[in-house]
């Protein structure tokens, strides 16, 4: 019904004014087939987001998280860890006097199955353990030449959240040890398929190769033009300590006969100094105790004055007459010299005192 309008004086009901149409907004009213149109260029003109078109079955959790005391280059990367592992997750710093049994339930609680923890000694040592929690098997690692991403400024460049190929040394199937570790590795740097934080491409790859004990780790970017690699960063090295059976914990499988823990390397390098240090005092000394020896005389050697030719004999002459002694010209100056001095003294004394006592210097009285 139309809306009506009612007079005071109860009249008849007058149909109320319709509001009046401008230019602007007398327009035809838009078909279906425009609307549609319009929809299907915003669709186009749209970035179209991670479509998950699989089933998320692998549910791997990674925590990385670390002790107190750790400086500001473990800092960063354990940040860079986070940015290129989508499914890892972050918790509070813990206590050093806690024992690594908590970590157990740490992760329990974060509902993750596997743990990468860094532990700082002295303010300057890092370990890092890689566990798979809660029953096993776990390795400990010194963590040295460590380059973060803000430090190394490469050229290179990934998608954050992207999956990453993992690429092994062939060392790693030759011995036992590193192929427990191989396998670690893989279930804790590849990133679950069909998970909600990664994204559907491969743009770079993780590298674990063996060289002088280590294993060395490195990040390079897939360019798509020639399917060359480019160092994105971090880099670190990972020298193996020891291979727990259980997590954080348990019987030793495996411990690394060629590991020297770093006081072990910082005594050696302080001794190598020192030993430097003393050889050369007694090398001093050693000098010193020559020059202090007699001179060893050799006996004459005949042959040696063979090509010797004598000199000419000279007459000795006989002085008779006694030399004139010779003029000491500096001694004679400074006797002039020390004249002069005491007539000059004299008169600045005459002046200072009064006439009386002047004339009797003069006549020699006093």
């Amino acid at each position: 019904m139309a809306a009506t309008k009612r007079k005071r004086r109860g009249g008849l009901a007058v149909p109320a004014k319709r509001p009046r149409k401008n230019g602007k907004d007398a327009r035809p009213p838009a078909k279906p087939r425009d609307k549609a149109e319009e929809a299907e260029e915003e669709d186009r003109n749209r970035i179209p987001g991670p479509v998950c078109k699989g089933k998320w079955k692998n549910k791997e959790r990674i925590l990385i998280f670390s002790s107190r005391g750790i400086n500001f280059r473990t800092r960063h990367l354990m940040q860079d860890l986070r940015m290129l592992m989508p499914h890892s997750k972050a918790d509070t710093k813990m206590d050093r006097k806690d024992k690594l049994f908590v970590i157990n339930e740490v992760c329990e609680m974060k509902n993750c199955n596997k743990c990468i923890y860094f532990e700082a000694k002295k303010k300057q040592d890092l370990y890092m353990w890689l566990s798979n929690s809660p029953h096993g098997p776990s390795a400990k690692f010194l963590v040295q030449n460590i380059h973060t991403l803000a430090e190394l400024k490469m050229t290179g460049n990934c998608l954050k959240g992207s999956r990453p190929l993992l690429s092994f040394d062939p060392a790693f199937d030759e011995s036992p040890h590193y192929a427990l570790l191989k396998e670690l590795l893989i279930q804790i740097f590849s990133t679950p398929r069909y998970h909600p934080k990664s994204q559907p491409f491969v743009d770079h790859v993780f590298t674990f190769t063996v060289l002088d004990n280590r294993i060395w780790f490195r990040n390079f970017q897939i360019i798509e033009e020639d399917a060359a690699l480019v160092e994105i960063g971090p880099r670190f090295v990972l020298n193996l300590i020891k291979i727990f059976q259980g997590s954080f914990g348990g019987p030793t499988l495996y411990e690394n006969p060629h590991y020297q823990s770093p006081n072990m390397h910082r005594r050696v390098i302080r001794s190598i100094t020192a030993a430097k240090y003393k050889e050369k005092q007694q090398v001093k000394e050693a000098q010193k105790l020559r020059k202090k020896e007699p001179k060893t005389i050799l006996p004459h050697d005949p042959t040696a004055d063979v090509f010797v030719t004598p000199a000419e004999e000279k007459p000795i002459e006989i002085q008779w007459v006694k030399p004139e002694p010779k003029v000491d010209l500096k001694a004679r100056k400074k006797r002039v010299y020390k004249r002069q001095r005491k007539m000059k003294q004299k008169f600045s004394t005459k002046k200072c005192l009064p006439e009386c006592i002047i004339r009797l210097l003069d006549l020699k009285v006093i």
